[in-house]
C-alpha cells in the first residue's frame, strides 16, 4: 500500500469498500488508544500509550505511536521508538525497552494497512532495520531471531496452590527465604529498589538505568506499577519494580544485594510478590523475558514455567543482516568483563548514557 505515515492521516480502502485511516497518536486520542489496548487480545502492557512518554522524556528518542481507525473507530494500534545510535545502530523499533510488541489488532486488513505504514516509515527514516517485537509470529517472510523466549503460568487464588505448584527443589529455596525471617513490604520511593537492582545490573556487566527514569515510570504508570522490597532485620536484601496489566502481574526491573544470594532474597522476593497478586485477584504471573540457556533462563524454568518463543521479527532497509546487540555476542566481552570491575558510583553515573541507547 505504500503508506506515508507523518503527522497528517492516511487513508486506504479495503476490498469490503470500509475506509481504514493510519495516523499518529496525539493527546486527544491517548484515551482511546488505552481503551482499545485493554480490550485487544493481541495488546500487552507495553503497547500502553504512557510508553511514548516514557521514551521520549527519559531517553530523549523520538516515537512513531500509529494508529488505525476503521468505521470511526481504532482498530489497531502500533507502538515505535526510533533509537539512532553510533554505536548500537539506527532502528525502528516496536517497543524499545520493552519485551513484547509489534501490531495489536484482530483485522487482517488493519495490520495490512499499519505493517505497510510501518515499513514505509522505516524507508522513509533511511534506518537500518525495523524490529518488531512479537509473542507470536506475524510477518510472514521477514527474518526472525529466536534468542528469545518468556515464562508466562497461570497462578492459582490459593496462595498454598501455587507454593506446591512450584517444583520441589525450587520450593525449598522459598522456604529457606521464609525461615531466615526475610519480610517483603511496597516502596513509595525508589531508593532501596535502585540500591539493589544498580549492583545487581553492575555485576552483570550491563550498563545501568537512570533513577529517573524508575521515578518517571512510577509517575506515568501510578496506577499500575509498584516496588516491592525485601529486607532482613532491617537491611536491603532486593527489590523488583512491578508491571500490572488486566490481570497478569509482571515483574519486570529486579536485583539483589550480596545478602540474597546467601539468604534465598531473590526467591522469597517472587513468591511474595506471587503471594500478594493472587490475593488480590490477578490470575497470570508473567517472568518476562530470557536469553534461552542462561542462568535467568534456568532460574525461571526452576519454577515450573516452560518457556514459550519470542518471535522478533525484522524488516531491514539499510542492514543487510539481523542486529546482534546481546550481551552474548562475543565482541561485547571485553566491555563487560570491564564494566563488572568499575566501581558501583562510576557505573551509576555513566551507565544511563549508554544504556538509554540499548532499546
Amino acid at each position: 500500500m505504500g503508506l506515508a505515515v507523518t503527522h497528517n492521516t492516511d487513508t486506504v480502502s479495503p476490498p469490503d469498500g470500509t475506509e481504514i485511516t493510519v495516523q499518529t497518536l496525539t493527546p486527544e486520542y491517548r484515551g482511546a488508544w488505552d481503551e482499545f489496548v485493554d480490550s485487544c487480545p493481541d495488546a500487552t502492557f507495553f503497547h500502553r500509550a504512557g510508553w511514548q512518554e516514557v521514551i521520549e522524556k527519559a531517553f530523549g528518542h523520538r516515537t512513531h505511536y500509529l494508529f488505525a481507525e476503521r468505521n470511526g473507530r481504532i482498530a489497531g494500534v502500533l507502538p515505535l521508538g526510533h533509537i539512532n545510535s553510533r554505536l548500537f545502530g539506527n532502528a525502528l523499533i516496536s517497543t524499545p525497552f520493552s519485551v513484547y510488541g509489534g501490531i495489536a489488532t484482530e483485522d487482517d486488513a488493519v495490520f495490512a494497512a499499519l505493517e505497510s505504514a510501518a515499513c514505509a516509515l522505516a524507508d522513509k527514516l533511511e534506518v537500518d532495520y525495523l524490529e518488531m517485537r512479537n509473542r507470536q509470529a506475524r510477518h510472514a517472510g521477514w527474518p526472525t531471531k529466536d534468542l528469545y523466549v518468556t515464562f508466562r503460568k497461570s497462578i492459582d487464588p490459593d496462595p498454598e496452590q501455587n507454593l506446591q505448584a512450584i517444583p520441589r527443589k525450587q520450593r525449598a529455596m522459598v522456604r529457606k527465604g521464609i525461615k531466615a525471617g526475610l519480610k517483603g513490604e511496597f516502596d513509595s520511593s525508589t531508593e532501596r529498589f535502585y540500591a539493589a537492582y544498580s549492583e545487581s545490573v553492575r555485576s552483570l556487566g550491563t550498563p545501568v538505568f537512570s533513577r529517573g527514569y524508575f521515578e518517571l515510570l512510577q509517575r506515568v504508570f501510578r496506577d499500575s506499577c509498584d516496588i516491592l522490597t525485601v529486607t532482613h532485620d532491617g537491611e536491603l536484601v532486593s527489590s523488583v519494580m512491578n508491571f500490572y496489566f488486566r490481570d497478569e502481574v509482571l515483574p519486570y526491573y529486579g536485583g539483589g544485594t550480596p545478602l540474597a544470594r546467601r539468604l534465598k532474597g531473590n526467591d522469597f522476593m517472587y513468591w511474595e510478590l506471587m503471594r500478594h497478586s493472587c490475593e488480590r485477584g490477578l490470575r497470570v504471573f508473567d517472568y518476562g523475558r530470557s536469553k534461552q540457556g542462561t542462568g535467568a533462563w534456568s532460574f525461571k524454568k526452576n519454577w515450573g514455567f516452560e518457556p514459550a518463543p519470542l518471535h522478533y521479527e525484522y524488516y531491514l532497509v539499510k542492514a543487510r543482516e539481523m542486529p546482534d546487540i546481546s550481551p552474548m555476542n562475543p565482541k561485547y566481552r571485553l566491555f563487560i568483563s570491564a564494566w563488572k570491575r568499575l566501581p558501583l558510583p562510576v557505573t551509576r553515573l555513566i551507565g544511563p548514557l549508554l544504556a538509554r541507547n540499548l532499546g
